[in-house]
Order: structure tokens, then C-alpha cells, then sequence
């Protein structure tokens, strides 16, 4: 199959990449990574999350966030909401398109939030009509979709079964979630064309974490499926609070590198890229996971 001439990448890092951050992380710098990262052209940012306090309080601030960012045009802007409050916060802040995830992992399901996947998505029934009456886009994620940290392999069949339930709730987007980034380019080929049974390829995309340096690899498989929708964090930022070990999402530099030497579109400024993952690396006190930013800015310094 030829490989897509064109990828959207949703940029997860203010969110998904700074959740887990031990140190409270200033309001002022999450606005301003989110305003530098659409203006770099990503059409897609998730920016930020309407869950309890009590357990992630990095995103505390997701109402303050919503409120301050500069708004472009175009640029969907993504909040991660489990529930009908998070869902009412997320109205009242004017995100563009929630997101809802359930596990393909019943030992992950039962360990993480003590019910069953078929219970953990039947919760979400009320948030996604919710959205619909009120016109928000819903992005469904489907987390450890290659493996569990708890059950080790997690069945295919158990990956379409979470999608054909999120096709039932009409939800807009599905994410194939590598959680503990233990996949590898055959079985991340073999998942996605199981899921690319069921659902449009334009409407799946590739979450995948680099614990064991698989992730441009397996970005590159699943191009190969078709799939043209791919997540990232700018210089590697994030991880799973409940995977023990499992390391940061694929950095964004690096997977625009690779696209861009494909010749594949993306809409994205790259430099901008690079710029951005080396200023929140500062801001964070520690040098970023991105081998492509770390080798040009390192190039750009010389």
C-alpha cells in the first residue's frame, strides 16, 4: 500500500506530556505552549484535562488554560474529560472535541478504575451524546492496545471489540494506544488492520509510547495500514502514571523528521518544533528525549 501523502498530528504534549510532571507546572507556560503549538500550524492540541484534582493535580488549571489561550482558527483544541462533570467543564471552557478512554485490557480496566471494559465504556454513553447535542467532536482512546502492563499480551479481538463500541456511540476519532510502548511494527500492523476492518482509516490514529525505541517503527507500520493520524509530544515529554517504567510519548521532532523524509505533508514548521521542545525542556530544568531537536539545536549552537 502507498503510504499516505498527507498526516495530522495531534500534539498531546500539554497535556498528556505534562500531566505527570511531579513539579506544578505555571499556567502562564501551559498557555503559552499550547499558543506556540498551534501557531507552529499543529491542527490539533490537546490542551488540557477536566478530572478530579485529587488525581492529576498538574491539571488543576485546565479551566484557567482553556480561558487564556489565544484561540486560532482552524486549531481544534482537545480536553480529556472521564465523566459527566468533566464533560460540563469542558463545555463551560469551549473546548472543540473531548476525549474518553477506555482500555482493550480487562486487567488494566479492573486495576485502574475496578470495572469491567464493557462497564468502563457504558459510563461514557451519557458524555458522548452530551457532546453530540451540543456539537463537540469526540476522540475515543483505546489504551493498551499492545500490551498491558498487568495481563502482558492484550488480544486483537479485545482492541476491535473497544472500537466497534466506540463506532456504536459515533465517536469521531478513534486512537490505537500504545500505553506502555511495547509494541512492535508486526503487531502494531496486525492491530491496525483488524481495527481498519471495522472503522475508517481516516478515522484512526496511532498513540504510541518509545519505551523500547519502537515508536517511529511502528508510526512507519502503520502508515503502511493506511492510517494517517498520529500523536506526539514535543520533546518527549509524558508517560503512563500507571505503567510502571513506561517512558515518555514519541517526540514530536522526531516523528516530523521521519515524515518530512518521507515526503509526507504534515502542515507543521518543523524549526518552530524544534524551537518550542528546547524552550520547554529549559522550562522544565532538564534536557528533552527528541533526538532530532537535541541534534539540531546542538548543530544550531556550534
Amino acid at each position: 500500500m502507498a503510504l499516505p501523502t498527507r498526516v495530522k498530528i495531534v500534539e498531546v504534549s500539554p497535556r498528556d506530556g505534562l500531566q505527570n510532571e511531579k513539579e506544578f507546572v505555571p499556567t502562564d507556560i501551559k498557555v503559552e505552549l499550547i499558543d506556540r503549538l498551534a501557531a507552529a500550524g499543529f491542527p490539533n492540541v490537546e490542551a488540557a484535562s477536566f478530572v478530579s484534582p485529587k488525581w492529576v493535580p498538574q491539571m488543576a488549571d485546565g479551566a484557567d488554560v482553556m480561558a487564556r489561550i489565544q484561540r486560532r482558527p482552524g486549531t481544534i483544541y482537545s480536553v480529556l474529560t472521564p465523566n459527566m462533570k468533566g464533560f460540563e467543564g469542558a463545555l463551560a471552557a469551549g473546548a472543540d472535541e473531548i476525549v474518553i478512554f477506555g482500555a482493550a485490557s480487562e486487567a488494566f480496566s479492573q486495576k485502574n478504575i475496578n470495572c469491567s471494559i464493557a462497564e468502563s465504556i457504558a459510563r461514557f454513553e451519557p458524555v458522548v451524546q452530551a457532546a453530540r447535542e451540543a456539537g463537540i467532536r469526540v476522540r475515543g482512546s483505546i489504551s493498551c492496545a499492545l500490551g498491558c502492563p498487568y495481563q502482558g499480551e492484550v488480544p486483537i479481538e479485545s482492541v476491535v471489540d473497544v472500537a466497534q463500541r466506540y463506532l456504536a456511540m459515533q465517536v469521531d476519532e478513534i486512537d490505537v494506544a500504545d500505553t506502555i510502548g511495547v509494541g512492535t511494527p508486526q503487531r502494531v500492523r496486525d492491530v491496525m488492520a483488524a481495527v481498519t476492518r471495522v472503522v475508517d482509516p481516516a478515522r484512526v490514529s496511532g498513540h504510541f509510547h518509545d519505551t523500547y525505541g519502537q515508536a517511529l517503527a511502528n508510526i512507519l507500520a502503520s502508515l503502511e495500514t493506511g492510517i494517517s493520524i498520529f500523536h506526539a509530544s514535543v520533546a518527549g515529554l509524558g508517560g503512563c502514571p500507571y505503567a510502571k517504567g513506561a517512558t515518555g510519548n514519541v517526540a514530536t521532532e522526531d516523528v516530523l523528521y521521519m515524515l518530512r523524509g518521507l515526503d509526507i505533508d504534515t502542515g507543521v514548521d518543523f524549526d518552530a518544533v524544534v524551537d518550542i521542545g528546547q524552550w520547554m525542556s529549559a522550562n522544565l530544568n532538564r534536557k528533552g528525549s527528541s533526538r532530532a531537536g537535541n541534534a539540531i539545536a546542538a548543530k544550531r549552537a556550534a
